[in-house]
C-alpha cells in the first residue's frame, strides 16, 4: 500500500467546504463526485472509461454519465455537461466539467495555469531521481504520439517528476504537468527506459493487470467566477496499489 500523503484520501481544500454529491440512483456510474457547485462538478473518474464518446463507445463516457446526473433522468432537461480537459481511459482520477459553455470557455482560457499532479509506477529505477523531461511531441497518423528533434513539426513539452518510493524493480513518481499535450507523462517517461507499469502502447501490457498505473492525483486552480483558489484530491484507488506487486512483463524463461 502507498502510506502517508499518498494513501485513500480525498476531496477539497480551500476556505468553502465542498457540496457533497448527491447519492441515489442518478449518481453516475465510474464516477465519484469529489465537489459540484452551480458553475463547476469536479469527478473521481475510474480507469477504463472514456472521458467524451469516440462513436463507438455506446454512450458509456464519464460525460455521458454526467449529463445524465444533472439531468436526473429527466431527457427533457436543458441542463448540460461541457468538457473543460481531458483524461486517457486508462488514466483514473480528478477530472472537471463546466455546467455551462461560459464556466468551459473561462477554465479552458486559464487551464495553462492550473497545477496537476498525477502518480505513476513505472518500470525502474529513474536516475536522477528528480528532474524535468522535455521534447518536441507529434502525434502520427496511426495516433501514436512520439518525441521528435524537429521543433516545427512537434509541440514542445515538459513532464516534471520526482521518485516518491521504490517497490522491487518498480519506482512510485510525483509527476507535474507543465504542458498539456496528448499521451505527454506516458511518452516522455518511456523515452526514458520507464515506462508506466500496464502501458501496452507505450510499454509493455500485463497479462494480469487491467489498467495502466497512471492516476491524476491533485488538481489546483481558481474559481472561474469567485476567484477562491481551491484543490482537487482525487483518492488512490486499490487497483493503482496492487500494481507495485504485479508480476513483471514478460518474465525470461528458465532454462532446462
Amino acid at each position: 500500500m502507498i502510506g502517508g500523503r499518498y494513501g485513500d484520501t480525498g476531496g477539497v481544500a480551500g476556505d468553502k467546504k465542498s457540496k457533497k454529491a448527491r447519492r441515489g440512483k442518478h449518481q453516475p456510474m465510474g464516477l465519484d463526485i469529489l465537489y459540484e457547485d452551480r458553475d463547476i462538478i469536479v469527478v473521481n473518474k475510474a480507469a477504463g472509461l472514456l472521458t467524451i464518446g469516440t462513436g463507438n463507445d455506446n454512450g458509456r463516457t464519464a460525460h455521458a454519465a454526467l449529463d445524465d446526473y444533472v439531468r436526473k433522468g429527466n431527457y427533457k432537461s436543458r441542463e448540460r455537461i461541457f468538457i473543460v480537459h481531458r483524461l486517457d481511459r486508462d488514466t483514473s482520477g480528478a477530472l472537471v466539467f463546466a455546467r455551462t459553455e461560459e464556466v468551459k470557455e473561462k477554465l479552458q482560457s486559464t487551464w495553462k495555469e492550473v497545477e496537476k499532479t498525477y502518480l505513476a509506477f513505472v518500470e525502474g529505477h529513474p536516475d536522477p531521481e528528480e528532474g524535468t523531461i522535455s521534447s518536441y511531441l507529434v502525434e502520427s497518423s496511426a495516433r501514436r504520439v512520439y518525441s521528435t528533434n524537429d521543433k516545427n513539426e512537434g509541440r514542445l513539452s515538459h513532464t516534471k517528476y520526482k521518485v516518491i518510493k521504490t517497490v522491487g524493480e518498480r519506482s512510485l513518481l510525483e509527476i507535474s504537468l507543465l504542458t498539456g499535450r496528448k499521451n505527454q507523462i506516458r511518452v516522455h517517461v518511456a523515452d526514458k527506459g520507464w515506462p508506466i507499469v500496464g502501458d501496452g502502447k507505450y510499454g509493455r501490457k500485463i497479462r494480469d493487470n487491467k489498467r495502466l498505473a497512471l492516476h491524476s492525483h491533485q488538481l489546483t486552480f481558481a474559481h472561474p467566477f469567485s476567484g477562491e483558489m481551491m484543490t482537487f484530491e482525487a483518492p488512490v484507488p486499490a487497483t493503482f496499489h496492487q500494481m507495485a506487486a504485479a508480476p513483471e512483463p514478460n518474465p525470461p524463461k528458465e532454462r532446462n
